[in-house]
């Protein structure tokens, strides 16, 4: 089965290579079924290894020019002048000025965030789960891009596959939690199936997020992980059976 990733009209555009990688095309087996690009995972190291390299071949690389680091679900983001060669610093985002150097998130229900300013050749990748999305890293990864010569108003970012609103129940203290951090997020969130429950719409906080960057255009893939078991990995999905483990789903962009 051949890899499928997913594009989207605004990278496309903007004339960056880019995909967010399903399941789909690769070697591991039973709870990790398919393309799993997670090393953090108990999945064996050798196909990880594999489904890596086929994700970077697709990006017209090799393995060692990846660059995606060991995600901790902070604000970090780090600059990468050249492939980290199988290097994994800590942070959430990843952003580069130098061709060939492939950004990349690993993701299974958290948001992945690609984005490109193409006049000024700088492109970026985030991992936003709801923790980094309240805490900045949006706002890192831009900034970040910014010190590389970008400009906000000019970048384009896209928000892909992740767990969409009505698969993502809550408790109401995460309301009152987003709400403290940031007046107005409380529209993200709507009525639970119960008293003490709330439904998250992370993709469109992360898009608020880009919106208050001074990201100029940006769009969610509409694509939510936790309903698709054929495409993508689910973390919650996981969580809900009982399984021990998930597979990691990887998103990348490149200047060529």
């Amino acid at each position: 089965m051949s890899l499928e990733p997913l594009t989207h009209p605004l990278l496309d555009r903007a004339g960056v290579r880019h995909g967010f990688f399903t399941r789909q095309g690769g070697v591991s087996t039973g709870l990790y079924e398919g393309l799993n690009t997670g090393v953090g995972s108990s999945d064996d190291p050798a196909a990880v290894a594999e489904n890596r390299r086929r994700v970077a071949e697709a990006m017209g690389g090799a393995p060692d020019d990846l660059a995606a680091c060991y995600q901790v679900h902070s604000a970090l983001a780090r600059v990468a002048e050249a492939g980290w060669k199988g290097e994994r610093p800590e942070g959430d985002a990843s952003v580069t000025a130098a061709p060939g150097v492939i950004c990349a998130v690993l993701t299974a229900d958290c948001a992945p965030v690609l984005l490109a300013d193409a006049e000024a050749g700088v492109v970026g990748a985030v991992h936003a789960g709801w923790k980094g999305a309240l805490n900045g890293v949006v706002h890192s990864a831009v900034t970040a891009m910014q010190a590389l010569g970008a400009t906000p108003a000019r970048m384009v970012a896209v928000v892909g596959p992740c767990i969409a609103q009505a698969s993502y129940e809550v408790g109401a203290d995460y309301q009152d939690r987003f709400e403290h951090h940031d007046p107005g997020a409380g529209r993200f969130f709507a009525p639970g199936a119960a008293a003490d429950k709330r439904q998250f719409d992370l993709p469109g906080f992360v898009l608020w997020r880009l919106e208050q960057a001074g990201v100029g255009q940006a769009a969610w893939t509409e694509h939510d992980t936790w309903a698709d078991e054929t495409r993508f990995y689910s973390n919650r999905r996981a969580f809900q059976r009982g399984e021990p483990d998930f597979g990691r789903m990887m998103s990348a962009i490149s200047l060529g």
